[in-house]
């Protein structure tokens, strides 16, 4: 099937704040309708779940169709955020540790207790875990961002707003079967292909679609090769089948299975902690430089060179796979019945070097399991000026995970020349030397104080969670007049959550450890000491409260809160919420849409999966969301200019933050979370060949209550200024209320220029430059004044070109072409190495060749 090739508006853009105010004050004055058509384009999304033109939508919403994304060099999540404002979407620790956020509202996919700010879905089908979302897209109809709450359709997890992707279907006319192939610098090879065959004429048709990306990476280890981290090895497939007895009726089922094996991610140092701190602490890499570790220091200063030196790669490897039906059923003209089912599993395995250096201190491994069942039912009713959709929803998943933190074989020299001096000064130095005392005075009888580590110690916990969750909702669009329409909602969700954690502390043969008691060893000394004075033999109770000290590994604790003991858990959590929307939207003619809208979202609450500190509840509740919107859009068709703006205002009480402490996260309900801001998407065909896209998002985001955030530690280190949030010396949390979230710009904005211009007879071609400007971005959770990165700017370039007679295209284009180095909006401090950051560094400079055959 040849591809029509017309004038297409892309909405990825958008002006500033004097076009968004001249717009909104002299729409009225464009009310009547243009005579002219002009050259925009109707865009149809599914936002209310039923087909409509997006610029009669009372939503903030950008979409895309698959070809523009083709065109556009879309492979994944990753990509589309370029072109959608307010939209985040971020790895980190891993390819598998995913993060998205919309309008600074996200979630962290560190922790798999935790569950998503922003809803997922594909092909109807919700996705429960972030990570699931990460692999290429192929094969796509349509990819719909919705900004702000969706409880009411889209139900809980979708406070800050959901994506939706819909895959091609089958299809019984042919022709719509493609191949393509990329190749590009660092190695890059993608391929895909996808095709439909009909088996009974206009009643059964299959579409099969397959895909695989390799790549070399781009961070080179300086020990373990070049171009070995942040690869690319992934590959996946998708069939489907529809059915369609008749005109009223169609079953669509869709199995995909798709894998991710990389080696990601990653981080390379930021800052040296090369010297004393300013209260006199040598630094971790004076110490693992020394030729008692022999590590490899590599310099800050140099952190654009993307190298890092490390005693084992970061593995990322995961297995997605699900099968789908829908059934759309025409009951007569008005009424529809929907059902879409569905089952999936999502399996993952991260090994990472968690000291992030070549010293063998320890590494961690996360193996996590997820399989879900979900059922939708629906009743869609269509009429002149009442619509309607009444649905019923049930989701179960299981989950099941094992993460551990092990040491190697250079962790007990760690301990005992960066640990255990300060031990040594504290008041825990009378029962070390008494306990060396006694067993010199008992001539070695009683053994004397073990070494406090070792190598091949394994901190466990295994979390296991059994949920369910049901729903009924109904929204109802009712047409007062011609021109004014209320939208109302409202969703009921009752769910319950079984979850488990048990938490091992093992020694090198796989025993428990038993933990000292100090304040008994201490007593148990003076007890025993006083014994062997006058002669007599010591208590067995006695010698048992001084065991734990004769054993290796008493010191754990005092390293870090993810090697200390903690008590397992058992819970059983309920909760019910009523979410809902409500919107009034005129539209005064076919070109301009004002609406104003109300909505409410929920995300469940859970218990915290990692080791977390002392004094934090394992259990965090459910988080909610108001939102308060304003938006108008507008079509200038005589100018043919577009443009759609939204004003927001939301609050999140019982804000879930994920915060990272060194080789763990602690997972709380933060407090209240305050968010305003704007978007504005706008598109200008200046002249028939040239066409303007504009974005523009503004989010500011700030906690309003935190009280036990985390607290600066690098800029204190090397400066000896304490955290302004800390109360009390000593207090290891510090207050952020009143701070900005990490990872969320204040600003970003995008504007491309496309020029098409015929090459020769049959052959259409374009070139189209897009330059973005991402503000600037605290990278972490305390504010740390050393986790800053500045504004950047990034621009993308792309050549298309379609041989009409061949029915094919070819793209030459480059991400990134300047080569702009920035971190990709994380960094932290490094485990048990104050004064030391590592962070994410975004992807350099990517060029490549595309090419496209359809048949």
């Amino acid at each position: 099937m040849k591809q029509s090739l017309p004038t297409r508006f892309k909405p990825s853009t958008v002006s500033s704040i004097v076009a968004l105010s001249l717009t909104l004050s002299s729409s009225l004055s464009f009310a009547q309708e243009a005579e002219q058509e002009g050259r925009l384009e109707t865009i149809t999304v599914t936002a209310q779940k039923r087909a409509q033109n997006l610029q009669e939508v009372p939503v903030s919403v950008t979409a895309f169709t698959g070809d523009e994304m083709a065109e556009a060099v879309i492979k994944d999540m990753y990509d589309l955020q370029t072109n959608v404002p307010g939209l985040g979407a971020f790895q980190s620790q891993s390819a598998t540790n995913s993060s998205f956020s919309i309008r600074g509202v996200g979630t962290s996919s560190q922790n798999f207790g935790l569950e998503s700010s922003v809803g997922l879905y594909v092909d109807g089908v919700y996705r429960a875990r972030q990570n699931s979302m990460i692999n290429n897209l192929v094969d796509v109809a349509a990819v719909e961002v919705l900004r702000g709450p969706q409880g009411t359709l889209f139900g809980k997890n979708t406070p800050s707003g959901a994506i939706l992707v819909s895959t091609v279907k089958p299809s019984h006319d042919g022709g719509d079967g493609f191949v393509e192939a990329t190749v590009g610098n660092y190695g890059l090879v993608n391929l895909s292909g996808a095709m439909s065959f009909s088996a009974i004429e206009d009643v059964l048709a299959f579409r099969a679609t397959a895909f695989s990306s390799e790549r070399d990476g781009t961070i080179s280890d300086v020990n373990l090769g070049e171009d070995t981290l942040n690869d690319r090895d992934r590959w996946g497939a998708r069939l489907q089948a529809l059915y369609t007895p008749n005109d009223d009726v169609s079953l669509r089922i869709i199995a995909d299975y798709s894998e991710i094996d990389e080696i990601c991610c990653g981080a390379p140092v930021q800052l040296n902690n090369d010297k004393l701190s300013a209260d006199g602490t040598p630094g971790s890499d004076l110490l693992l430089g020394s030729p008692l570790f022999g590590a490899t220091i590599l310099r800050g200063e140099n952190f654009y060179d993307r190298e890092v030196a490390l005693s084992i790669l970061p593995v990322s490897t995961m297995e997605d796979t699900g099968i789908s039906a829908e059934l759309n059923w025409n009951l007569d003209d008005n009424y529809t019945f929907v059902s879409i089912s569905a089952y999936r599993a999502f399996d993952s395995y991260d090994e990472i070097d968690t000291d992030f250096i070549d010293a063998d201190l320890f590494f961690t491994g996360n193996d996590a399991e997820q399989s879900s069942f979900s059922q939708e039912f629906r009743l869609d009713y269509t009429g002149d000026k009442l619509n309607y959709i009444l649905g019923a929803y049930y989701f179960s998943q299981e989950i099941d995970l094992v993460y551990n933190i092990d040491t190697q074989s250079q962790f007990s020299r760690f301990f005992d020349v960066a640990v255990l001096p300060a031990l040594q000064a504290s008041p825990l130095a009378g029962i070390f030397n008494g306990l060396n005392g006694i067993s010199a005075l008992t001539g070695g009888f009683i053994a004397p104080l073990a070494p406090g580590s070792g190598e091949g110690f394994s901190f466990t916990h295994l979390a296991q969670q059994e949920h369910s969750s049901y729903a009924i909702f109904g929204q109802f669009d009712y047409q007062i007049t011609d021109e004014l329409t209320l939208t109302t909602g409202i969703r009921y969700t009752d769910e319950e959550k079984d979850l488990s954690t048990i938490y091992r502390e093992l020694d090198p043969t796989g025993q428990q450890l038993i933990h000292a008691d100090f304040g008994a060893a201490g007593a148990a000394l003076a007890n025993i000491g006083a014994a062997l004075t006058v002669g007599n033999a010591p208590s067995s109770a006695d010698l048992q409260a001084i065991a734990p000290l004769q054993t290796a590994g008493w010191g754990f604790p005092f390293v870090t809160a993810n090697t200390s003991p903690r008590s397992n858990i058992v819970e059983n959590l309920k909760d019910d919420q009523v979410s809902g929307t409500l919107k009034l939207s005129y539209q005064p003619n076919r070109d301009t849409l004002l609406y104003a809208s109300y909505g409410t979202g929920y995300k469940s609450g859970g218990t915290n999966t990692d080791r977390i500190a002392e004094g934090f509840n394992p259990i965090f509740d459910a988080e909610t969301s108001e939102s308060f919107e304003l938006g108008i859009k507008k079509d200038f068709r005589e100018y043919d200019f577009r443009i759609n703006a939204a004003a927001h205002y939301t609050t999140v009480e019982d804000f879930q933050a994920n915060t990272f402490t060194g080789g763990g996260f602690n997972l709380q309900n933060a407090g209240d979370y305050e968010i305003s801001g704007f978007e504005v998407e706008a598109t200008w065909l200046p002249v028939d060949s040239v066409e303007v896209n504009l974005a523009w998002a503004f989010v500011d985001a700030e906690y309003k209550t935190f009280l036990a955030g985390n607290c600066w530690v690098a800029y204190t280190w090397h400066t000896g200024i304490d955290d302004p949030g800390r109360k009390n010396a000593g207090d290891s949390f510090c207050n952020r209320s009143g701070d900005r979230p990490g990872g969320e710009p204040k600003n970003y904005a995008v504007i491309s220029v496309k020029k098409d211009f015929e090459l020769s007879d049959g052959v259409y071609s374009y070139i189209q430059g897009d330059f973005s400007h991402t503000s600037e971005v605290i990278l972490d959770g305390s504010n740390d004044p050393y986790a800053i990165q500045d504004s950047y700017n990034v621009v993308n370039l792309r050549f298309f070109m379609n041989f009409e007679e061949m029915d094919m295209d070819v793209v030459i284009w480059a991400r990134n072409l300047l080569d702009e180095e920035y971190i990709n909006r994380t960094n932290f401090n490094t485990p048990i190495q104050d004064g030391k950051l590592n962070a994410y560094m975004a992807e350099p400079a990517t060029f490549g060749v595309t090419v496209k055959k359809r048949f």
